[in-house]
């Protein structure tokens, strides 16, 4: 049986990343350069309007996000990260946050992250965000 490094790296940064943990993150898709999230939006999530905090949706595509740059195996670390937010998002909605890389260098690279509702497959939020490739491995 072949290893999947992508998904052995998902389950090591998973194991102590209890932002993450706390947000009910669940795995979909987990391979090289692409990762598939989802999470249940919870009443300790909502802001004072009711919707989604943007910093927790900001959160969620920050994860989606470290996941797939990670998932060569080399540690790599956030330089950069924009948010646009689309349309707001509520209580027990099931989100989907979809990270897959734009361009990868030896020592960058560049990472989109949508995140739809469930149900409707709307777009809810989009992401860019660039790392710094170190020379250390994460499973290291």
């Amino acid at each position: 049986m072949e290893k999947n490094l992508a998904k052995e790296v998902y389950d090591k940064m998973m194991s102590k990343d209890y932002c993450s943990q706390w947000m009910g993150i669940e795995p979909l898709i987990v391979e090289e350069g692409h990762c598939r999230i989802q999470m249940t939006v919870k009443k300790e999530m909502l802001n004072g309007f009711g919707i989604l905090h943007g910093g927790i949706a900001f959160a969620f595509a920050d994860s989606a996000f470290a996941f797939a740059a990670n998932s060569y195996g080399r540690v790599a670390v956030s330089i950069n990260g924009m948010m646009t937010y689309a349309r707001p998002s509520k209580e027990h909605m099931i989100l989907i946050a979809e990270a897959r890389a734009l361009n990868v260098t030896h020592k960058t690279a560049e990472f989109e992250v949508l995140i739809t509702e469930d149900e409707s497959d709307e777009v809810c939020y989009r992401f860019r965000g660039q790392v710094y490739r170190k020379s250390t491995e994460v499973l290291g």
